[in-house]
């Protein structure tokens, strides 16, 4: 691997794509430190060192932001804005026809649906950004803090409409930014820039692992941690990789006195078919409870409940409707990505068919069998591994939010996956050895 990071370096293109790509992440994290105006950074770095503060519900948005939004920098609300528009506009290419019919133009239509993501990126980013500033106001970004309502000193409309644009227009940067890195980069930059997001936060976290110990000064505890994480990235590599290759054969053609077709290839299933999106939904979910309850000022016995069995990750009920709602949003973001009667219809069109089995309906029949037996094993996995961290971690003072937990270790191996079959992929252009050979 290291020679091949040699190789990499030596070809003059791809050093100018890699060293490219590490240009636009140092000015990314440089974003991720520098302030808003409007904000008292004292009290704000105060409520950081808070342990208890730190722990609150927007600990996973934090974790994707690099660290930026519980600082509250112009990088604050990172990329999520725009996975979020991504994810909502994949789901509407299948209700409206138009999106769908903008997907099936080509690059043309591609181009059209990436403006349109744009777009809601945008309007996203005013949406959170002022509820993120109104959070910040009223104090409760930082639950248990006691100067956590003194971090915006000055509640004015002309401050409170600074804060919003300068954090929509760090929005818009880091969506340039990524794109930046598609294009003249490595490819994947949303991507990348996610991963990077997330391994920012790991030194700090595990360190913090480490502090709070008190088995031989902690270290005990950090080589547990340690030895726990290292065993779930081997778990994911395994299952990321694993997947059902279907057998497809094309028969011959004759145009003209050229042959065509009589080739064989397969259609590749993975057992993981719909990645980190059902972890994402599960959690959205699981947070509207703890938002409404925060945000009101009822403390009745409905939120009493609330915040016994659903905002406490420890909870029991929490853990299983945790589970459930993954295992559903696996099948359910499956069905929306994979059509099996499209791509049985492709198939007849071309000539093609799995052999043994009938082309047309017999085919998509064959196929929804198969994704659905496979996607059983996928939806279990990613709520196991989802809820690793609570199970298994919980003695440790780790949460949710820990850097090894479930959502972290998806996104960090996925990513890092597919960047280096990319980089792979350049390499066996000029006859180089690959990465993962």
């Amino acid at each position: 691997m290291l020679t091949a990071f040699a190789r990499a370096f030596k070809t003059p293109d791809l050093r100018k794509k890699l060293l490219f790509t590490l240009g636009i992440i140092v000015v990314y994290r440089i974003g991720t430190n520098i302030p808003i105006p409007g904000v008292d950074y004292r009290n704000v770095q105060a409520c950081i060192d808070n342990a208890e503060a730190n722990q609150g519900l927007f600990g996973l948005v934090n974790m994707f932001s690099g660290g930026a939004l519980l600082q509250i920098t112009i990088f604050a609300l990172g990329i999520m804005p725009y996975i979020t528009a991504s994810i909502i506009l994949q789901l509407l290419t299948v209700v409206i026809p138009r999106l769908e019919a903008l997907k099936k133009e080509g690059q043309a239509g591609t181009a059209k649906i990436t403006q349109y993501t744009r777009y809601l990126t945008v309007a996203l980013a005013i949406l959170q950004g002022t509820g993120l500033v109104a959070t910040a106001r009223s104090g409760a970004l930082f639950q248990g803090c006691p100067v956590a309502s003194q971090i915006v000193p000055d509640q004015s409309i002309f401050v409170t409409v600074t804060m919003v644009i300068t954090m929509t227009a760090g929005t818009a940067v880091v969506m340039w930014l990524g794109e930046l890195i598609t294009d003249r980069g490595i490819g994947n930059g949303m991507s990348i820039l996610m991963f990077i997001s997330i391994a920012a936060t790991f030194p700090s976290a595990l360190w913090a692992i480490k502090q709070e110990g008190t088995l031989a000064d902690g270290w005990i505890e950090f080589g547990t941690v340690m030895l726990v994480g290292f065993v779930m990235v081997a778990l994911v590599v395994f299952v990321e990789q694993a997947q059902r290759r279907i057998p497809v054969q094309y028969a011959k053609r004759m145009i003209g006195r050229r042959s065509y077709g009589g080739t064989s290839t397969y259609i590749p299933l993975k057992v993981n078919q719909a990645g980190v999106i059902p972890v994402i939904f599960a959690s959205s979910l699981l947070y509207i409870p703890a938002l409404i309850v925060q945000f009101s000022n009822s403390k009745g016995s409905w939120a009493t409940w609330i915040e016994a069995n659903l905002a406490d990750t420890g909870a029991t009920p929490h853990i299983v409707l945790y589970f459930l709602l993954i295992v559903f949003f696996a099948f359910f973001y499956v069905a929306i990505t994979f059509n099996p009667e499209e791509v049985a219809d492709n198939m007849k069109k071309y000539g093609g068919f799995i052999p043994g089995i009938r082309a047309g309906r017999p085919t998509a029949e064959y196929l929804s069998y198969v994704l659905n037996r496979i996607t059983w094993p996928g939806s279990l996995y990613l709520g196991l591994i989802s809820l690793v961290p609570t199970m298994a971690l919980a003695g440790f003072g780790a949460n949710q939010n820990f850097p090894f937990g479930g959502t972290s270790i998806l996104i960090i191996v996925g990513v890092g996956l597919e960047t280096v079959k990319q980089i792979e992929s350049q390499l066996q252009q000029r006859n180089y050895e690959g990465f993962l050979r």
